[in-house]
């Protein structure tokens, strides 16, 4: 069985859901996730976000807005009156629960349960769709079977029992519908695996069944090899490493979450990244095999901001990194790169909502020095299997560009450099030019 996941853009009209309709319905049995339709997360945290700030006209009139929305789809959903019925029955029990929190306290658990109702519409009409034309379809319910831990980890062993129960109950059917992103937290309550969890939703479900094969279905061909935001001429790249997939995606490249390729790579399962819009294309195959040498492809993460601490004391000293390290840990902010000398560390985070506690803490151990608005190209391939000079190649490609911090030789699939924001579009475009489309890579 495959598991296929569809993003909020491909199911974002009546069109598109037919569309994807279209894909799915080969008569194979399939598992198929859904992400709400574009815009309603959005507008789902901006109501949520009013009634935190007890701003409850504004957050009603977004409800109304929202609902309406939801009416003109289904009246161009659905052909049958019996269907348009059930369509208004899936939305207005979802914004019923809406509208509950409006007069109640609201808490983070409010939240949550607002953000899920997303899911749990595209879902419903969606199966609707599905049976109105005749196809054998049952809807799964996520929240019986996603869950989390304490520590806000994917709990694998309680997902696969689970899914499993749930599977047996639905009974046989050829198409399966469920929702991405939603789950339950340790204590039972809704939660979500955060922006972009549809992706890891797919890949835990299928490493869960076993799946054949895992699609994330977007609305571009797979991954390209820099962005086609700022750079021209990019070309789609037909295999990548689980690896090289999981750096790509962790280092800014949007078409995948970070975390969906681990579940898969554990159970070697086949992961492909399509396009709705052009659903013939093969996509991006990601495997454990990588394919060829030298660089694949550049991403690039913004809203880095980037840490030194500089103190005589390192010198010829034990423990004074652990000390640093032990100060990100208390505040829960991971770190991305880091760089030593004799006398000083330079690393770089991406979650600055403790930076001044942060800051605040290093400095009884020296000199702290912070630098906002930066961003890392990661470059990404077989690198360390490329030929002698490879790092020469990169530092003359980026000749006048004031890099802030570089990272190489700590994995075998990436060099990271650090660079002003201001920077980013000439770095990718140079990488482009001399290292990615004049043969060398």
């Amino acid at each position: 069985m495959k598991v296929l996941k569809f993003g909020g853009t491909s199911v974002g009209s009546p069109e598109n859901m037919r569309s994807v309709m279209q894909v799915i319905t080969d008569q194979k049995q399939k598992i198929v996730v859904l992400s709400a339709m574009s815009g309603t997360t959005n507008a789902l945290v901006e109501i949520s976000d009013d009634l935190k700030k007890n701003n409850q006209e504004a957050a009603k009139k977004s409800i109304q807005k929202l609902e309406s929305g939801y009416v003109e789809v289904i009246k161009n959903l659905f052909t049958t009156e019996e269907f348009k019925k059930k369509g208004m029955e899936a939305v207005h029990s979802s914004f019923h629960t809406i509208k509950s929190f409006v007069s109640e306290k609201f808490d983070q658990t409010g939240e949550n349960t607002i953000l899920a109702q997303g899911e749990l519409i595209s879902t419903r009409l969606f199966t609707w769709l599905m049976i109105e034309n005749g196809y054998d379809t049952k809807l799964l319910p996520a929240l019986d079977f996603m869950r989390i831990n304490a520590e806000k980890a994917a709990d694998s062993p309680y997902i696969k029992k689970h899914i499993g129960q749930v599977l047996l109950e639905a009974g046989n059917a050829t198409y399966y519908i469920t929702q991405g992103y939603i789950c339950r937290n340790a204590n039972g309550e809704i939660d979500n695996l955060q922006r972009g969890g549809s992706d890891y939703t797919a890949s835990l479900i299928g490493a869960a069944i076993d799946a054949e094969e895992i699609q994330i279905w977007t609305d571009i061909d797979g991954f390209h090899n820099n962005d086609p935001r700022y750079v021209e001429n990019t070309k789609k790249i037909e295999q990548l490493s689980f690896n090289e997939a999981a750096e790509l995606a962790y280092f800014g490249a949007k078409i995948l979450h970070p975390q969906t390729v681990f579940p898969a790579r554990v159970k070697n399962i086949p992961v492909r990244l399509k396009n709705t819009l052009n659903p013939t294309d093969a996509g991006t195959l990601i495997t454990a095999e990588s394919s060829g040498t030298g660089i694949k492809a550049v991403a690039a993460k913004d809203g880095i901001t980037a840490i030194k601490i500089r103190s005589d004391r390192m010198l010829m000293a034990y423990g004074f990194l652990k000390n640093v390290f032990n100060i990100f840990e208390d505040f829960k902010t991971p770190i991305d790169m880091i760089s030593t000398s004799e006398v000083a560390v330079s690393l770089t985070i991406d979650n600055t909502e403790n930076l001044n506690k942060i800051v605040h803490a290093l400095d009884k151990y020296g000199t702290v020095e912070v630098d906002k608005n930066m961003s890392i190209i990661c470059i990404v391939g077989d690198i360390i299997a490329e030929e002698r000079g490879f790092a020469s190649k990169v530092f003359h490609a980026l000749d006048g560009i004031p890099i802030r911090m570089i990272s190489y030789g700590g994995s075998r699939y990436n060099i990271s450099i650090l660079v002003p924001n201001t920077h980013k579009k000439t770095t990718l475009q140079r990488i482009s030019d001399n290292l990615l489309n004049n043969g060398d890579s």
